[in-house]
């Protein structure tokens, strides 16, 4: 959960010019937790003289402005966000900025993870102040070199679309102009920001500033990567992940037309037999050919019906970790005249980005080159590193556009894969993952188990909640790119030590794994005697952070179980929430938006309503789904949607999100499962992954609370509560009740 306390700058820790070089001023910034970062002053790039501001802006003398995006773009919509906290500080249209993409640097860090990583709903959280100061200070700088310029008080001149303008006489000079002059000057030690009242573009602009390059093609993503002399490369894989290849004929594969050569990579996160080609069909048409033997796997007798029996067991013998406990849980259980009790199983989710993994890498004497569509550089370039021969100053990482992430390019085993391969080679090769391999290599959304326990007294009120849970935590599976990229000093011989220090550390040097229990820990209703237990057991089976992670399985546990206790107190669903709710206001302001838009209790012709109310990396979500039932079949005809997640940058944003959010969750509510069977998960690709179809989606309603709280997260929230909205609505119609996802009616 994002805790946007800690992502504010204090403004003096902008730093006051050092130095004179290559002709141009150097500037220091420094950022929380990071070391100082010299980049500034006037500089030549691409042919132009330029200032770079700082480690965000550069103003080129011929008046272009130049945005560097410290945060990737994977549909969310940084792009235009992140740009817009600039442009309104700066006082330009956020439409002639150059956005650029950052490579790694310690200046990009989130400075909520300490890692340069997007994910957790965090961009606009983490960079609220940072590049509003950013923009501030540069226009601040600009109007003293114009009012030097002049020789008027800095109070005589304003900012307004990319000029400075005298108040007197009306003259105006470009930004562009002033830029040698300003990069002279010192970083202002004071830096106010605006009002609310005073913006122009945060909460105003609605436009998409990548729409056109989308549009027409020109947006690079990974994919689309090409270089001279590129090949392109597959890899084939074992059915269990921890399987490491035997033996392997090539000969049949060499002959295929095209193929370059076939070899075996075993390297971290890099583990197979790669084909190398001059087209990538010619590769794939080799992979048929290719004959692999693979040693035996601790994996052989894993699935699910076993996955589950050892979380039961797990957790029967050890309740693990309490994350919550408020009251006395014990006392209420003992004094109870009855319980109320819910088991959950849910499964694994593939994550099913429509750009299947790719990478490409160019490897060469002296370095390394990466092209990559990663949620994270600074792990990228680890996963590179740990898989060849060279260290972390050697490579450089290119990030690109992403045809969807939702967590699963977090982990850079695609990067891995693709720098092992280029290294042998020391050639340009292109990576590109099958739509099958993307399916089953996938690091999936952990399956879990949950036991649910309600206490009511003589009277038949609720007295206390117990949530007990157990499953894999997906830290394991990432830190140990995670834990190098945040001492990018030490030494690669030290990268397994860093790794087994952050996971004995976990919670303590590295942050707490909630990705099991998140959102449960934090229940809003007040309950007398609350606690929640996790116990950590570890499947075995690969796993990662998707979209909504821990909460969006507590999402629907915990709302499902709500409408259970309020049927058992003959309470209407949404009044029953409201009267546990009088100590957070902005949760049950959302919840009762959500009723009056839904006209709660008047369900659609042919309907039944359920609602779900969830928050999420600091964002109140309340949905309200009207649901047709036939039989075994259900149709989602209109789901409402009421968010708070503080001051809106942009508001189209906020509403496609949510939408995004919610047909992604309504996926995983009719149709997400991964299953295993002996190690191996079964579904290969949309025919038995099923997504939602466009015949499907339901009238989607989306409501913005108005807000002066802090920014919060948007990319993710919208996911958590449309599965319980769903099965709340179905319950209500028939009368079943569902402990497991997808749901499955009843004939």
């Amino acid at each position: 959960m994002v805790d946007s306390t800690n992502t504010a700058i204090n403004r003096r820790t902008f730093l006051k010019a050092t130095s004179i070089t290559g002709g141009g001023l150097m500037m220091t910034m420094a950022l929380p937790a990071c070391s100082t970062l010299k980049n500034g002053g006037v500089n030549i790039d691409n042919g132009k003289e330029g200032w770079d501001s700082n480690a965000w802006v550069r103003i080129d003398t011929d008046n272009t402005i130049h945005f560097v995006l410290d945060r990737t773009e994977m549909g969310q919509n940084t792009y235009t966000g992140m740009t817009s906290l600039l442009a309104e500080e700066l006082e330009i249209d956020p439409e002639v900025v150059k956005v650029e993409f950052a490579g790694v640097d310690s200046a990009y860090l989130n400075t909520i993870y300490k890692l340069q990583i997007t994910g957790g709903s965090t961009s606009v959280a983490s960079s609220w102040q940072v590049i509003r100061e950013c923009g501030a200070a540069t226009r601040m700088m600009l109007i003293q070199a114009a009012a030097n310029t002049w020789g008027v008080k800095t109070d005589q001149c304003y900012a307004e679309l990319g000029h400075v303008i005298n108040k007197s006489s009306g003259e105006k000079i470009a930004y562009g102009q002033l830029a040698t002059i300003a990069a002279t000057y010192s970083i202002p030690s004071d830096i106010p920001l605006k009002d609310k009242s005073e913006f122009k573009v945060i909460g105003k602009y609605n436009k998409r500033l990548d729409a056109k390059k989308k549009a027409t093609g020109t947006a690079d993503f990974g994919i689309d990567t090409d270089l001279p002399g590129m090949l392109y490369a597959v890899v084939t894989r074992a059915g269990r992940w921890d399987s490491k290849v035997k033996s392997f004929d090539a000969s049949a594969a060499k002959k295929v037309a095209g193929v370059v050569d076939v070899f075996e990579i075993n390297a971290p996160a890099a583990v197979g037999v790669a084909v190398v080609a001059k087209s990538y069909w010619q590769a794939r048409k080799a992979q048929q050919q290719l004959t692999v033997e693979w040693h035996d796997s601790e994996l052989n007798n894993v699935s699910d019906d076993s996955i589950f029996t050892q979380y039961q067991t797990d957790m029967a013998e050890d309740s693990g970790k309490n994350v919550r406990d408020e009251g006395d849980i014990s006392k209420a259980l003992e004094s109870a005249s009855s319980t109320i009790t819910a088991e959950f199983k849910m499964p694994f989710l593939a994550h099913a980005t429509l750009e299947p993994q790719n990478c490409t890498a160019w490897a060469k004497k002296d370095g390394m080159e990466i092209w990559a569509p990663t949620q994270g550089p600074s792990m990228a370039q680890v996963a590179a590193a740990k898989a060849s021969r060279y260290s972390l100053s050697d490579i450089k990482v290119n990030v690109t556009f992403m045809g969807g992430g939702f967590g699963r390019r977090i982990n850079n085993d695609f990067v891995a894969e693709a720098a092992a391969i280029s290294d042998k080679l020391q050639k340009p090769i292109k990576l590109i993952w099958s739509r099958e391999e993307d399916t089953k290599r996938d690091f999936y959304r952990p399956s879990s188990y949950h036991q649910l326990t309600a206490t009511l007294d003589q009277q038949g009120d609720i007295t206390g909640w117990q949530h007990q849970m157990a499953g894999s935590g997906v830290f394991d599976y990432f830190v140990g790119e995670a834990a190098p990229a945040q001492y990018p000093f030490a030494p690669k011989f030290m990268y397994g030590m860093l790794e087994s220090a952050g996971k004995m550390g976990e919670g303590i040097i590295a942050p707490a794994d909630g990705s099991i229990f998140e959102g449960a820990e934090a229940l809003p209703y007040e309950f007398d005697n609350i606690s929640v237990d996790y116990k950590k057991s570890d499947s075995g089976i690969l796993v990662g952070n998707w979209r909504s992670v821990g909460f969006s399985h507590n999402g629907f546990i915990t709302e499902t179980f709500m409408d259970q206790l309020a049927d058992s107190q003959k309470k209407d669903p949404v009044q029953f929430r409201l009267d546990l709710l009088k100590n957070h206001p902005r949760a049950a302001n959302v919840l009762k938006t959500a009723a009056e838009k839904a006209n709660w209790g008047s369900p659609l012709p042919g309907c039944t309503q359920g609602v779900s109310l969830h928050k999420s990396f600091g964002t109140w979500v309340a949905e309200i789904a009207d649901v047709e039932v036939n039989g075994s079949s259900l149709k989602v005809k209109r789901v409402v949607c009421v968010v708070d997640c503080g001051q809106v940058v942009n508001p189209d944003t906020v509403e496609a999100q949510m939408e995004g959010g919610i047909i992604f969750g309504l996926t995983a509510t009719l149709y997400g499962k991964i299953t295993i069977v002996d190690g191996e998960p079964q579904q290969n690709n949309f025919y038995d992954y099923q997504l939602l179809r466009i015949n499907e989606s339901p009238d989607i309603q989306v409501h913005i609370i108005d807000s002066d709280e802090y920014p919060t997260g948007v990319g993710e929230p919208g996911v958590p509560p449309i599965a319980a909205a769903i099965a709340n609505a179905v319950t209500r119609k028939t009368g079943q009740r569902f402990n497991s996802l997808p749901l499955e009616l009843k004939s």
